[in-house]
């Protein structure tokens, strides 16, 4: 293989009450990457379209990915690069985690398959380093393994890829704001009461036992989240009436994807989901906020190759 081009897609992290530790993958929005085969050894970006990113290879997410990959395979070629951003960095939907992930897996295609989705999560990860400072594995790993994951473990590294029901779907309202990263970590207590720890992971718990049994109501009881919500939720404008919108049109639950500012609300079919969209667009839409919406199945597959 000498050449490819694959889509990438965005991803939820946290899903309410699984912080750093859940991810689903989407299959509305996405980054289409392509990877070229070269004579000369290294990467090169060649092209970067829908978003102002850097082409220094060495602090590019994708760059890097393929850089330390090639590297490690001690590969007799190189790569040439291209990226078409699909959806806005920062916004809470994994953007820097695709550019990872789609540059782990589509390099790994041209080295013939050689690593596992675990050994792409790892490299992923050396990616979301570079682009935000943190390793994190919840987006990433979504995007590679597709579907749901929970992360496990970080040492060792254990992804579990979760079951998802077939009627899900997910809603999604993109405010056009900028939250950075480390001030949404900044706002996040660093000590939780006993009773709060037991009531989220009772939450993950219930949350895995619903995807496992097709449970929409373990779902729906489920997706609540009392550690890093209550303490984001004012980061992002109008959230209350974000989630109170989503939630009266009979979404399942509804959270901040990430570090904000996206808010996902997860429905059980299409015509909940339709509901539920047009109900969180008109509670939007007077608030001289521009913002942008989807609606998305859970993607299954995660990355996939378009040509």
């Amino acid at each position: 293989m000498k050449y490819i081009k694959i889509f990438a897609p965005a991803t939820v992290a946290n899903v309410s009450c699984g912080f750093d530790s859940l991810g689903f993958a989407v299959d509305a929005i996405g980054d289409e990457m392509t990877f070229t085969k070269t004579a000369e050894k290294g990467v090169q970006i060649t092209n970067i379209t829908g978003a102002d990113l850097t082409y220094n290879v060495d602090e590019n997410a994708a760059s890097a990915v393929v850089k330390k990959m090639l590297h490690t395979a001690n590969a007799d070629f190189g790569i040439e690069l291209t990226i078409h951003k699909g959806f806005s960095p920062g916004s809470g939907l994994g953007s820097s985690a695709a550019s990872a992930a789609g540059a782990a897996f589509g390099t790994n295609q041209l080295l013939g398959d050689m690593y596992s989705n675990l050994e792409l999560t790892k490299f992923a990860m050396f990616g979301e380093k570079v682009a935000c400072g943190s390793a994190i594995a919840d987006n990433v790993a979504a995007a590679i393994f597709g579907g749901f994951i929970l992360v496990r473990s970080y040492e060792p590294l254990e992804i579990i890829k979760l079951p998802v029901p077939n009627e899900l779907r997910v809603v999604a309202i993109h405010p056009q704001i900028t939250i950075k990263t480390k001030d949404a970590r900044d706002v996040l207590p660093t000590k939780i009461p006993l009773k709060d720890a037991v009531t989220q992971w009772a939450n993950v718990g219930g949350l895995i036992s619903g995807l496992y049994t097709d449970n929409y109501n373990l779902i729906s009881n489920s997706l609540v989240d009392i550690v890093a919500e209550p303490a984001r939720k004012s980061l992002i404008p109008f959230f209350d009436n974000i989630k109170n919108s989503a939630l009266k049109a009979g979404a399942l639950g509804a959270g901040i994807s990430g570090s904000g500012p996206t808010v996902f609300a997860l429905c059980k079919g299409d015509t909940v989901a339709k509901a539920v969209y047009k109900s969180i667009e008109e509670s939007y839409k007077n608030t001289g906020i521009d913002f942008e919406m989807f609606v998305s199945k859970v993607s299954p597959e995660g990355i996939k190759i378009i040509k």
